[in-house]
C-alpha cells in the first residue's frame, strides 16, 4: 500500500488502572468494547483487517471489508473494534465462532451474524495525510467529521461515543454493565502512541460470584492442582460449566489436592460440561475430574457471557455458610438494558444527566 501507515503498525494499547482518572481537560472517555481490536487500511479497491497481534482479520469478515470498499472514502486509516451485535448487547462467542478455516462456514455466519466495526481513532485521513502525529483533541473531530460524511447509516459500521466529563464516563461504567468490558480513557494532548500503553488507561468493572466446584484439572505434566472448574445452577436446576479459577500459589495446590481429591464423583457437571472439543483444546486441556457437588467458593470476575466467564477468575475465599443450591445462574446475569451499539456522543448528556 502507498498509505503513510503500513499493515504492521501496532494499536496503541491500554494500561489497566483501579479507577477512572478524573483530571479535568485531560481525558477523553470511551466505553471498552467486547470484540476483536481491528485497524483498517484502505487505499483504492484494497481493504486490509489486521488484529492486534498483526494478524489479518479480512477473510473472516468480508462483510466488513465490503462495507469500508463501499465508502466514498478511498484512503484510510481506521482504528476501532470488531463486535457482533446480538440480544440487545455484544456476543463475544459468536464472534469467536467467526475465526474458522472454512471459507464456507465464515460466508454463512457473515450473514447470520454480521459482525459491525466500531470506531474510535482516524490514522490517516482520506487524502492520504497521516493523523497519527496530531493530539487527540484533533484526531477526534477529525474522525467525527470522517463518520459525518462518509458512514453509511447501516450499522455495519459506527462512530463509538466518546465524552470529556467523567460523569458520563462513570454512568457507562456503573450502567451499561455487562455489555461492555469498562471504560477507556486518552489522553488529550498526546498523539498515537503505537505498540505502547502510555497515554491509554483502561479501567474493567470486576464483580464477585458464589459458583460450585463441579470438578478440576490437574497442572500439564503434574498431579498438581490446575484449575477449579465452576459451576452455576440453570433455571432447570441443572449444574452448568461456567468457568476455571487457577489463581493459586504453589503450596496452595498442595492443600487443594486434599480437599477435592476425596470428592471426585460423577457426573460433577449435570447440565452444560466442560472439555468439548475446540480448535483451541489440546489433548491435555479436555481432560478434568468430576466432584460431588458439596464446595462453594467465591471468585472474583470482570465479565460473563455466553454463559460463561470472559476470562479466568480468581479465587477470594471457600465460602462453607453458602448452600450449593443458592448458587444461581442468575447472580451474573446482565443488569444491562441498554444496547452500547445505540449510544452516540449526543447521548452523553442524558445518561450523565
Amino acid at each position: 500500500m502507498a498509505l503513510p501507515i503500513s499493515t504492521s503498525y501496532a494499536p496503541m494499547d491500554a494500561l489497566l488502572v483501579a479507577g477512572i482518572p478524573t483530571d479535568s481537560g485531560v481525558w477523553q472517555y470511551e466505553p471498552k468494547w467486547d470484540g476483536f481490536r481491528c485497524l483498517a487500511f484502505r487505499d483504492g479497491d484494497t481493504v486490509d483487517l489486521q488484529s492486534k497481534s498483526g494478524q489479518p482479520l479480512g477473510r473472516y469478515f468480508p462483510e466488513v471489508v465490503e462495507t469500508l470498499l463501499r465508502l466514498k472514502a478511498k484512503r484510510f486509516v481506521l482504528d476501532g473494534e470488531l463486535v457482533v451485535p446480538e440480544g440487545g448487547g455484544l456476543s463475544f462467542d459468536a464472534l469467536l465462532q467467526r475465526i474458522h478455516p472454512s471459507a464456507s462456514r465464515i460466508k454463512k455466519l457473515s450473514g447470520l451474524t454480521p459482525a459491525t466495526f466500531v470506531l474510535f481513532d482516524l490514522l490517516t485521513d482520506p487524502t492520504g495525510k497521516s493523523m497519527a502525529e496530531a493530539p487527540l483533541a484533533q484526531r477526534r473531530p477529525a474522525l467525527e467529521a470522517f463518520a459525518a460524511k462518509y458512514l453509511p447509516n447501516d450499522g455495519g459500521i459506527v462512530l463509538s461515543p466518546a465524552t470529556t466529563d467523567v460523569r458520563t464516563a462513570r454512568k457507562w461504567f456503573n450502567g451499561v454493565g455487562g455489555a461492555l468490558d469498562g471504560v477507556i480513557a486518552k489522553r488529550l494532548e498526546l498523539p498515537y502512541r503505537s505498540g505502547t500503553r502510555d497515554g491509554m488507561v483502561k479501567v474493567k468493572k470486576l464483580r464477585t460470584a458464589d459458583c460450585v466446584v463441579g470438578g478440576f484439572r490437574y497442572a500439564s505434566k503434574s498431579k498438581a492442582i490446575g484449575s477449579l472448574l465452576l459451576g452455576l445452577y440453570n433455571e432447570s436446576g441443572l449444574l452448568d460449566h461456567v468457568g476455571f479459577c487457577s489463581s493459586f500459589k504453589a503450596e496452595e495446590r498442595e492443600t487443594l489436592k486434599k480437599i477435592v481429591e476425596p470428592l471426585i464423583e460423577p457426573p460433577g457437571f449435570t447440565g452444560q460440561a466442560p472439555g468439548g472439543p475446540s480448535r483451541w483444546s489440546t489433548e491435555r486441556s479436555t481432560e478434568w475430574q468430576p466432584l460431588a457437588p458439596t464446595l462453594v467458593v467465591e471468585v472474583r470476575y470482570d465479565h460473563f457471557t455466553g454463559g460463561r466467564f470472559r476470562h479466568g477468575t480468581k479465587f477470594l475465599r471457600w465460602r462453607p455458610d453458602k448452600a450449593p443450591r443458592q448458587c444461581l445462574m442468575t447472580q451474573v446475569k446482565s443488569e444491562s438494558h441498554v444496547n452500547p451499539l445505540t449510544l452516540t456522543t449526543a447521548d452523553t448528556n442524558r445518561l450523565a444527566g
